[in-house]
């Protein structure tokens, strides 16, 4: 017997005979663009397509002009993180995603270790029932992460054309992200790009390194916006591809770890004769520095290009001044 009518479920309409013969799963993502075709197998598996007012779970099964295919599309289930409210600086939001500036310290998305006060919690508070399902879940979709101690400009989707959408731009490289990054030593030549793979060392398996074999190909523009003398520079960099660490990573090959970096060899000291004020604001600060300033996509719904820029917090401001004052001698 068919599932009940939803007032969640499409209109579709018959099927006709350019569309005959095709499977049941690509049928249904033609005409429900809104739903991945991960979630449509799914919803099939699941006994929630019919055919002819009779179940069909096969989503290769084929159609025949006249078809009246049905899905019953049920409302998503609650999220399971719990929804905890925070400050968020909310850069744009409308009806299908949120674009936020997630400030240090902020993990994204629960996980071991830190299983809540994230981002994925704040979302679920701030968004609440505007979020409308992403693979049958109401919780925020998160297209890509940056690292807890990383600041800057983040896209959620809220709906799963969004997801769907931004998803397949960040697959093709076509979301723009540049950062603003404080690196030990200066950059020759001071505008370039790294290309190198990027998997787990062989060394430390809880980190990752550029490797010969068995990585992901990764690349990332870099481009020197100051120098501070000999000891340090500001970099933007640009990604072209976007794997776990990779600024991080790239720029540590090249002699070059961001400051504050524990992981990945910069946690330097100044040189004894640094001003002691530059010296605290170096030892002080203990995150990379490492900013998200600028994230462009075009809106999956809309189709319109949206481009965002956040200078970087108080923390690397003040950072940057330190270094300054040591290669000025003030």
């Amino acid at each position: 017997m068919a599932p009940a009518a939803d007032p969640n479920s499409p209109e579709l309409p018959r099927v006709d005979a350019e569309t005959a013969g095709r499977r049941l799963d690509a049928w249904l993502a033609a005409q429900c663009p809104a739903l991945s075709r991960s979630r449509l197998k799914q919803l099939i598996l699941d006994g929630r397509a019919a055919v002819n007012g009779r179940v069909q779970r096969e989503p290769a099964a084929k159609l025949r002009p006249g078809d009246a295919v049905t899905l019953n599309v049920p409302p998503p289930r609650p999220a399971e993180p719990p929804a905890q409210g925070a400050d968020l600086d909310i850069v744009f939001e409308d009806e299908h995603l949120i674009v936020v500036d997630k400030p240090a310290g902020m993990v994204v998305h629960p996980a071991p270790g830190n299983p809540d006060n994230t981002l994925v919690n704040a979302l679920l508070a701030h968004c609440g029932d505007s979020l409308r399902g992403i693979g049958g879940v109401a919780r925020p979709g998160i297209v890509h992460r940056i690292d807890k101690d990383t600041s800057g400009l983040l896209v959620a989707a809220k709906t799963e054309v969004a997801h769907v959408g931004l998803s397949a731009q960040l697959a093709a490289h076509t979301m723009e992200r540049v950062y603003d990054a404080l690196v030990w030593g200066i950059p020759r030549p001071a505008t370039g790009r790294i290309v190198g793979a990027i998997g787990r060392s062989a060394a430390n398996r809880k980190k990752m390194a550029v490797v010969k074999a068995g990585g992901k190909a990764a690349e990332t523009a870099y481009a020197t916006r100051r120098a501070f003398g000999g000891l340090a520079a500001w970099v933007t960099c640009r990604l072209k591809t976007g794997r776990t660490h990779q600024i991080r990573v790239h720029m540590a090959a090249r002699g070059h770890p961001l400051v504050g970096d524990p992981v990945y060899g910069g946690a330097r000291r100044l040189p004894k004769n640094a001003p002691a004020a530059a010296a605290a604001a170096v030892q002080a600060f203990k995150r990379q520095a490492l900013h998200a300033r600028t994230l462009g996509f075009v809106h999956p719904v809309t189709g319109q290009r949206l481009a965002f820029e956040r200078p970087p917090p108080r923390d690397f401001a003040d950072l940057a001044a330190a270094l300054g004052r040591v290669t000025d001698g003030g």
